[in-house]
């Protein structure tokens, strides 16, 4: 399986759209713990769903069981914790959860996935944490951040 993880902001619509059309996209999962931003623009939650179909002929799942706790985003955006420490609380939070569980359940039929958050590169985003953390605990699961 393609895991391929992207994140809208500083995205147009068309570039975001022709991102999940060009690798072939059959299921984006929405891993933001809110997915109904007036922020969002394109990318909110039902808007989102309606244009992946219409536009990619692509399957939309919102699951916040692999976005961060609100209080762990809240205290990283307050710069309460480092980079650092939000990765490692972030592993513990998936490991907890068994994310990789929920994830060979409901999406191992899926040949090409896409993890969606807000943030324009993965570097610094909990989406590059659970795309390696599912690629440890997950078999033949190549990762692609686009």
């Amino acid at each position: 399986m393609k895991l391929y993880t992207i994140g809208f902001t500083q995205k147009s619509a068309r570039e975001f759209f022709n991102k999940i059309k060009n690798n072939n996209i059959d299921l984006l999962i929405d891993i933001r713990l809110n997915n109904v931003s007036q922020l969002a623009g394109f990318a909110k939650g039902k808007d989102l769903e309606y244009f992946l179909k219409e536009i990619c002929n692509c399957e939309y799942s919102h699951d916040d069981v692999f976005a961060p706790t609100k209080v762990l985003l809240d205290n990283y955006r307050a710069n309460k914790v480092s980079w650092k420490e939000y990765e490692n609380v972030f592993a513990q939070i998936m490991a907890s959860r068994q994310i990789e569980e929920r994830f060979k359940k409901l999406y191992k039929n899926y040949e090409n996935v896409c993890l969606l958050c807000t943030e324009p590169t993965a570097e610094q985003c909990h989406r590059r944490l659970v795309a390696e953390y599912l690629k440890k605990h997950v078999e033949n699961i190549e990762i692609i951040h686009i």
